[in-house]
């Protein structure tokens, strides 16, 4: 029997429909984060004016507190690492139709694991078996915090968002209680410090860097970002859970175990804010401190919701937060620094409020030229 023939112009008139679907996936991704970025821009200008002060100074003051020196680079690139795992942690939960809320508690479950097993080992364990044991119990930390709110939704149908809520409060008062009882240091909120399994700052090679907390973990996080990215776009698993995300009863009928795949969502998603602890533990104060995650994971959903859920792009908004944060800190000094949250809730309502008029201004523009195309050959 032979083989069906194929037209000539087929494949190219393919490649040509890929290309164009790309770019159209790409547009919607992109633009409305830079609109949200303009209409912040503008609302930022206001403001400043308000107090009587020029945008363009403000603004310049904050990149030169960001990026205009070795030590707020280092700051940036340490706020950033933490930053991207619970972004990461949202946006797996919500790549899978959940809203994981939860970060904050999953954050500081994987940094108290981490903190707890590395002052347990001796000294003398070589590096090599010591840190990867201690990034473990920093991902499973988050991950057994992660896994009671989809265990929760998958067997009796629970809200996830009320939840991983509800699970911050209690996470954070049983380490609170753990650390302040019984494995703090004499009048401290931290255990004692870690002697095997941490990891060295920047500044020990680039000396510039020096007095920034950013340290090697950010290779770490960065490396989880990209396997993540991989995972989600290119393997099975991640497939089947963007599938259960978009519509779970065709992936039930496809043939995806949706309970099994929420399970594993959020187990994930716990597994990557606990992976955010080890910035802060094993990077930067080499012990465990009660309160260290304060903020970062209700801040990591602005990182997603401006990264659109994209790992790449996660990584982007939190540079973008971070050197907000800690531009923040330099323009206080004409310009109250609260001008800086009112910027990060500005962002955040663009991205929600465009993300919408964009897209349909893109496929009306988009229907509008395949009808012109249309007229053309009639």
């Amino acid at each position: 029997m032979s083989a069906p023939t194929i037209a000539p112009d087929a494949t190219p008139r393919r490649r040509d429909a890929d290309t164009a679907d790309r770019r159209e996936r790409l547009e919607e991704a992109i633009l409305p984060p830079i609109m949200a970025l303009l209409v912040a821009l503008v609302v930022g200008d206001l403001l400043i004016l308000a107090f009587g002060e020029a945008p363009g100074q403000v603004y310049r003051l904050l990149l030169d507190g960001s990026w205009g020196n070795p030590y707020g680079i280092g700051q940036v690139l340490y706020k950033a690492t933490t930053l991207t795992c619970t972004g990461l942690a949202f946006a797996i939960a919500a790549r899978a139709g959940l809203f994981n809320i939860g970060a904050e508690g999953q954050l500081a479950a994987g940094g108290f694991a981490a903190g707890v097993i590395g002052m347990l080992l001796p000294a003398g364990i070589p590096f090599l078996l010591a840190a990867p044991l201690l990034v473990a119990a920093a991902a499973t930390g988050g991950g057994i915090v992660g896994f009671a709110p989809g265990w929760l939704k998958s067997r009796f149908g629970a809200n996830e968002v009320i939840v991983t809520i509800m699970l911050n409060f209690v996470v954070l008062a049983l380490l609170n209680w753990a650390t302040a009882t019984h494995l703090a240091e004499p009048e401290t909120l931290h255990t004692p410090e870690i002697a095997a399994g941490t990891f060295a700052r920047l500044s020990a090679v680039f000396p510039s860097l020096h007095g920034s907390a950013a340290n090697f973990t950010m290779l770490v996080v960065f490396a989880a970002a990209a396997a993540l990215a991989w995972w989600l776009f290119r393997a099975r698993g991640g497939y089947e859970l963007r599938a259960v995300g978009l519509q779970p009863e065709a992936a039930e009928y496809g043939g995806v175990n949706v309970g099994a795949t929420w399970v594993r969502g959020l187990t994930l998603a716990g597994a990557l804010a606990g992976l955010g602890g080890i910035n802060f533990v094993l990077g930067y104060k080499l012990y465990y401190e009660d309160g260290f995650a304060a903020g970062s994971g209700f801040l990591g959903i602005a990182v997603a919701l401006v990264g659109r859920n994209h790992p790449l792009g996660i990584v982007l908004a939190a540079l973008f937060f971070a050197t907000l944060s800690q531009g923040g800190l330099a323009v206080n000094a004409i310009v109250p620094k609260e001008i800086v949250d009112v910027l990060q809730a500005v962002v955040i309502l663009a991205v929600a409020a465009s993300v919408p008029a964009v897209r349909g201004a893109l496929r009306a523009a988009r229907g509008r030229q395949a009808l012109r195309r249309s007229e053309r050959s009639t």
